[in-house]
């Protein structure tokens, strides 16, 4: 590692996000790692994806080892500015539709679904009833 690191800004890091020019910043060190992309066991992918933004939970979720860790010496180029980072963003649920405890809408209508069928054959009944004593 040099002596005095240079101080990367994140959005020119972001940039840096295609396979000929790919820089990852993993706990607030920025690495060029375009040459390792061909040779990257999980391929070229797994590092595009963990370009534009704070690689480090990618990184230690996947449980690297220590010669893997040893080996981003070589790829180090620099430090992050902290201030220019975005801050992660923290999931908020949506809040959830306030629960009715007035049902008349509802009971109204499994009352007539009910009611109008009985009424209609009701009726059908009695028009054959008079009808047929005529």
């Amino acid at each position: 590692m040099a002596s005095d690191p240079k101080v990367h800004l994140f959005e020119e890091v972001a940039k840096h996000n295609k396979t000929k020019d790919c820089w990852l910043v993993i706990s607030g060190k920025v690495y060029d790692v375009t040459p390792f992309m061909e040779d990257h066991p999980g391929g070229d992918e797994v590092l595009l994806s963990a370009t534009g933004k704070d690689a480090s939970n990618d990184f230690e979720d996947v449980g690297h080892s220590d010669s893997a860790r040893e080996m981003m010496n070589k790829y180090y180029i620099g430090e992050i500015d902290p201030s220019t980072v975005p801050s992660k963003k923290i999931y908020i649920p949506s809040q959830q539709t306030q629960y009715n405890q007035d049902k008349t809408p509802e009971f109204v209508i499994k009352i007539l679904q009910i009611l109008v069928p009985i009424f209609i054959l009701g009726l059908a009944f009695a028009v054959r009833h008079y009808t047929k004593n005529e």
